[in-house]
């Protein structure tokens, strides 16, 4: 597996990963928006050549917002998340941030339990958040002090 910057040729198959991960998702246009956006960061996860997943987050001030993490159907399971959130959280602390945010559905068991493995916790809830189905959000934080990164392996302060 490769993680890497997500570029504007990569668009059309992030496109098509987010139709088939979301209800309500993002348009082309908006990715292409994205990637204009100094505030943007997305990286894509490959197997083969094959986009399989990506991310995005946003650094405002010294937190980084992830705005998107989204894994094909047949590949998750295998550690895809695990590795985008993994690059997230170094790329974040690289760069000086200090606390990483982000929204999920209150059903999304399985996305809320990877985001607690690297020490979000549930902060908050955004009521009727999704436009879909007016389902609320959990706002989970995570404190990046708390985290620790050694040759891009993260571990967390006892």
């Amino acid at each position: 597996m490769v993680i890497r910057e997500m570029t504007k040729a990569d668009v059309d198959d992030v496109f098509e990963v987010e139709k088939s991960c979301f209800n309500d998702f993002w348009s082309k246009k908006s990715f292409y928006e994205e990637l204009k956006n100094r505030l943007a960061h997305y990286f894509v996860a490959e197997i083969d050549e094959k986009i399989v997943g990506y991310m995005g987050f946003w650094t405002i001030l010294d937190e980084g917002h992830i705005t998107n993490v989204a894994v094909i159907s047949d590949y998750r399971g295998r550690g895809i998340g695990n590795r985008l959130v993994e690059n997230a959280i170094v790329w974040c602390k690289e760069n000086f941030m200090s606390m990483m945010t982000l929204e999920v559905r209150q059903s999304n068991d399985v996305a809320q339990g990877l985001y607690k493995k690297y020490g979000f916790k549930l902060q908050g809830i955004r009521k009727e958040y999704y436009s879909d189905n007016k389902e609320d959000a959990w706002i989970m934080w995570c404190d990046l002090k708390e985290v620790s990164v050694d040759n891009g392996k993260i571990s967390f302060k006892e």
